[in-house]
């Protein structure tokens, strides 16, 4: 690992190449990770975040044990109306007819 005095202005230009440690005394207490083409800063943090990854594999342990549930079903017994309603039809765009010019009655 290589050690560097670093300006904030620069610590974004090196945290993008590759993860950079902030110390103290010595210590890391920081990291500047680059994050991965595509993925932002809310997908990232809660991709580190111990407590959400363990409810995330709760969830998931007990939807492969006892499968799930259909939102149609859950809205009905919690009886809430569905904020879904019907698709919409797509509306086809009416041909505009050429007038006829007064001229050529």
């Amino acid at each position: 690992m290589k050690t560097v005095e670093i300006s904030e202005a620069a610590l974004a230009r090196y945290g993008r190449k590759e993860t950079c440690f902030l110390t103290r005394h010595g210590k890391p207490v920081a990291a500047v990770v680059p994050l991965p083409p595509g993925m932002d800063a809310e997908t990232f943090s809660l991709s580190h975040n111990a407590a959400f990854i363990e409810s995330f594999n709760r969830s998931w342990k007990s939807f492969t044990e006892k499968g799930g549930a259909l939102l149609e079903d859950v809205e009905r017994e919690l009886g809430i109306a569905s904020k879904v309603g019907k698709p919409r039809t797509r509306r086809v765009a009416r041909k505009s007819v050429a007038r006829r010019s007064r001229t050529h009655r």
